[in-house]
């Protein structure tokens, strides 16, 4: 066992719950035994990690192991050989201990997946879907179609994993039960059989189409209702859209990731939306009304005479709607005055008799910003 459960875990000693959380499932889900079928390095180091984090997440052992550091918990793995069922090891040694028990951190991060005890059946795993949207999608509410893949219950077995006409036989190890008892130390725990893997039964003749899992890859439909007012890393979850269970148990969901894409005129924060605007510097200086984009089409937007360039406007109720059916957010709209890079020359002359009419060519604009500057150099 490894001393550092930090180093382990691949986090600093200052990290929070919420990292913490995160660097474990990567760890759990790279090693889990299911992916790594066969390999007892990938087991033990899923052991290590698990037990790592059963400390650390705990307040009261975080801090116990700070003081005193990993030989407070030797044992707490327990000693011996021949563990088949990592779950059931970690959570009958954790209970034993008064821990919250392994089965508690892995329902909290993934959501299920693990055995019931009971003739070896098991709850399919969550999915994951990544959905984008547009901004407009988002705003109006979409519904989608998606197609992913997911293990489904065997149709020719109808999950027995039994070739049809032939039956399964009780094991004999643990009279069909899935468990046997073995000591760790102080504690009796209860670990997976290692003959029959949990199912409590022995399948002489596999299923042709599922290998005697029960459950075979194919490739499914849904119809996705994104409502109005989703946000990058919004969730939908879709019960019983995920992986069929082992053995009976039940099926996992499908986790809808929302990701909502950028738009060429809009700029999002929560509900509110902004955007940048130029307009001439005549209707700066005359004002009047100019036609604005806006999620629900165009709106007309009064500009006051002498509006000066990076003024924002506020249009009430014209942003995103609430998820939570809150109403809707605001609508900023920025403007920019455009001054012209080339005029004729009437129009010159026009500019320049405007300029000597209003004095703009005895004093510069802002004369009051530059006798600050000048005050400012003189005094440094």
């Amino acid at each position: 066992m490894a001393d550092n459960f930090y180093e382990l875990l691949g986090v600093g000693r200052d990290v929070s719950d919420e990292d913490l959380k995160k660097a474990y499932r990567k760890l759990a889900l790279k090693y889990h035994p299911d992916r790594n079928p066969d390999d007892k390095e990938a087991e033990e180091q899923f052991k290590q990690v698990s037990h790592a984090y059963e400390v650390l997440k705990d307040p009261e052992k975080r801090a116990a192991y700070d003081r005193y550091g990993a030989k407070v918990f030797e044992g707490g793995i327990g000693g011996g050989g021949g563990s088949h069922d990592p779950f059931e090891m970690f959570r009958e040694v954790y209970e034993g201990a008064g821990g919250g028990g392994f089965g508690g951190i892995f329902d909290e991060l993934f959501g299920g997946g693990r055995s019931s005890g009971q003739g070896g059946a098991r709850g399919g795993a969550n999915l994951q879907y990544d959905l984008t949207v547009s901004l407009e999608e988002a705003a109006s509410g979409v519904e989608k179609e998606i197609s992913f893949r997911r293990a489904v219950t065997c149709d020719r077995c109808h999950g027995n994993g039994s070739e049809p006409g032939t039956n399964k036989k009780t094991c004999n190890t643990c009279g069909g039960a899935g468990q046997v008892t073995a000591s760790r130390g102080f504690f009796q725990v209860r670990q997976t059989c290692p003959t029959c893997h949990g199912t409590g039964s022995i399948i002489d003749t596999p299923c042709n189409q599922c290998s005697g899992e029960g459950r075979v890859m194919k490739s499914s439909q849904t119809q996705v209702k994104v409502p109005a007012g989703v946000d990058n890393g919004s969730r939908l979850r879709l019960s019983g859209m995920g992986e069929a269970g082992i053995g009976g148990g039940p099926t996992g969901d499908l986790i809808i990731v929302l990701h909502v894409k950028d738009h060429e005129i809009f700029d999002r924060d929560g509900d509110d939306l902004y955007c940048q605007i130029p307009i001439k510097f005549t209707l700066a200086a005359l004002g009047g009304a100019i036609d604005v984009p806006t999620l629900s089409g165009r709106a007309s937007l009064k500009i006051p005479a002498g509006t000066q360039s990076g003024t924002t406007f506020r249009m009430r109720k014209r942003g995103m709607p609430s998820l939570r059916g809150y109403g809707n957010g605001d609508q900023y709209i920025t403007v920019h005055v455009e001054v012209p890079k080339s005029l004729t020359g009437k129009q010159k002359e026009q500019l320049e008799a405007f300029a000597k009419e209003s004095g703009d060519d005895r004093e510069p604009v802002g004369k009051s910003f530059f006798e600050k500057a000048k005050r400012f150099f003189e005094e440094h």
